[in-house]
């Protein structure tokens, strides 16, 4: 088809939640539960004591998950922690590993039967998601911490920078994390020499890129935007006198000087004398067991029990269902196609789109819970090293206060950007976070990431926000399939190269039979999906699941289906696997 080569060939934007779920545990120490004390078996009270004890020990163990988990830990009884951004030794990541095996047995001694719906809903989740993550453990070297644009390098400073300060305490916590930044990173750095030992090491491609993410960061010391995002927000907090927060501002800088700035050099000169130890340019199936472990990433990123397989096959049955309209579309009305080149909408800014996103979902979904939100531009010198946008988990005990970043190196058009605030604020992460969290999600829930759910989730809504926008309905219907073809052929691409060992000679072929040939072009896509194994398919085949699911549940219901009833019990049953959303729904 060759319009898809017509159409918006910008790379699709790689958003990450930055919340506890997906990048703290998954950078800052793992997934660590420390179970203390005899539990009981069977009974409410005993599983809700377990679920809340968990919770408090998990997060109290990790000072970033805490401060990003509750603005007020003293509200869940959270009053004595050490400050530490967790244990990535390799002693500390067998530590995590034990741990996670002790919760697997915890678990297993409860009476499901003697558990309420809401009980066994949360007992389900966390039962499939440590299986998930044992399912990984059996490939401890395969995990990359220092991907260029989700790895903690990248992604760290945008996180020290939202850190949140409501009392003296939180300025004392986040200098204390700032002097650990250089034992920190060593910590990463022994496990990149660890993975270069093992024959697993990133690519000098990716490796570079690491490295110069590194160096624009320690450009400027004297002027690093960690000093004055600081100022800004030790500005706003009362009750600190002015010679206390002089003091605090010397302090940081002293910080940044001694702990921070060394930590990326050392990093980055760390990384340059591992250049060259990657034994592999392309897909993990190149590796011993990297077919294994890919498949293992898959279930977890998309919290499916489909095999790689059988999600190839789905994926291009999808597409072709999608192309299907869009020829449909373009043989009754070809001047579509001319006109989708030109398609503006007529917002006077970024802060219009998302009002009109939150007035126009409301025929589809649930009412909006009360909140705030803004919209906040990223730090030019992050710009070229962060995805195109991104949100941040809110806290659950301050939910109604959110962010929405966006990346200006990104050069959004006004479609693009609209669709973007979708996927971001409403109807999607912003939104779906505000409603798990206000419907009564509980806490130990909020801290299990799945990516096939929340980026599933607002993948689907960004291709109903095509409908939203104000534009006919063909073209609205043209833009959507084929944005959605466009996904499928990253997803495909990214399982090619992965399990099935495509590579450039595979990937140009496939990508020109749909009428893209630029060799660049598909040489910039191969490059991503060779940065983060297994990424893009937490969007399309969540957001494919959904539509399954969605489907599925019209052709039970017919005209009894009702959007805003189904959306709402997905969004009251929380971040989950599919098969229980599923089982939920249609049972």
């Amino acid at each position: 088809m060759k319009y898809l080569s017509r159409s918006r060939m910008s790379v699709p934007r790689r958003s990450p939640v930055l919340g506890l779920s997906l990048f703290l545990l998954a950078i800052f120490a793992g997934l660590v539960f420390l179970i203390h004390g005899p539990l009981g078996k069977g009974g409410s009270t005993e599983f809700n004591h377990f679920l809340s004890d968990t919770f408090i020990q998990e997060t109290s163990s990790n000072t970033m998950n805490l401060h990003f988990t509750l603005s007020d830990p003293t509200s869940a009884g959270i009053t004595d922690y050490d400050v530490t951004f967790g244990d990535y030794s390799a002693e500390g990541r067998k530590s995590s590993l034990l741990a996670t095996k002790q919760l697997r047995e915890q678990l297993d001694d409860f009476s499901y039967r003697s558990l309420t719906e809401d009980e066994q809903i949360v007992y389900d989740v966390l039962s499939d998601y440590l299986d998930r993550q044992l399912a990984l453990s059996d490939y401890p070297l395969f995990d990359e911490v220092l991907t260029p644009s989700c790895g903690a390098t990248s992604q760290l400073p945008i996180l020290l920078a939202e850190y949140r300060f409501h009392s003296a305490q939180d300025v004392e916590d986040y200098l204390a994390l700032l002097t650990q930044m250089d034992t920190y990173f060593d910590q990463l750095l022994a496990y990149e020499q660890e993975k270069a030992d093992a024959g697993l090491f990133m690519s000098d491609y990716c490796c570079r890129k690491v490295i110069e993410s590194c160096e624009v960061f320690t450009l400027h010391p004297d002027d690093n935007f960690l000093i004055t995002t600081f100022d800004n927000r030790l500005d706003q907090l009362e009750g600190i006198s002015d010679g206390d927060k002089a003091d605090y501002r010397k302090r940081n800088q002293t910080a940044i000087a001694e702990h921070v700035i060394p930590a990326y050099q050392n990093i980055a000169s760390g990384l340059t004398k591992l250049m060259g130890r990657g034994r592999n340019d392309w897909g993990l199936c190149n590796y011993e067991d990297g077919c294994a472990y890919y498949s293992a990433l898959v279930a977890y990123y998309t919290g499916c029990d489909d095999t790689v397989e059988e999600l190839f096959s789905q994926i291009e049955e999808k597409r072709t269902a999608d192309l299907a309209v869009c020829s449909s579309l373009l043989s009754e009305k070809p001047s579509l196609l001319l006109e989708s080149d030109s398609v503006t909408l007529d917002y006077p800014d970024e802060t219009a789109m998302v009002q009109a996103l939150e007035n126009a979902i409301t025929a589809d979904f649930p009412e909006v819970p009360d909140n705030n939100w803004e919209l906040v531009h990223v730090d030019p010198a992050l710009s070229d090293y962060l995805a195109p946008a991104f949100y941040i988990t809110a806290p659950i005990d301050n939910y109604k206060s959110n962010r929405i970043y966006l990346n200006t190196a990104a050069n959004y058009d006004s479609l693009g950007l609209f669709t973007t605030l979708a996927h971001e604020g409403f109807p999607g992460h912003l939104y779906q976070t505000v409603c798990s969290y206000a419907y009564g999600m509980n806490p130990l829930h909020t801290l299990l990431n799945y990516p096939g759910y929340t980026e599933g989730w607002a993948t689907y809504v960004e291709m109903q926000s095509y409908y939203y926008a104000g534009l006919d309905e063909d073209m609205a219907s043209l833009l959507q399939h084929n944005q959605a073809v466009m996904l499928s052929l990253y997803a495909t691409s990214d399982i090619g190269i992965h399990y099935y060992g495509w590579e450039k000679d595979e990937m140009m072929k496939f990508w020109s039979g749909y009428g893209i040939t630029d060799e660049a072009t598909v040489e910039a896509i191969t490059n991503l999906i060779l940065e983060e194994p297994g990424n893009y398919l937490k969007y399309y085949v969540g957001y494919m699941k959904f539509t399954q699911l969605r489907e599925a549940c019209e052709a039970k219901q017919k005209s009894a289906f009702d959007p805003v009833q189904f959306h709402e019990e997905i969004m009251r049953i929380g971040p989950a696997p599919f098969e229980l959303l599923q089982k939920k729904l249609l049972d």
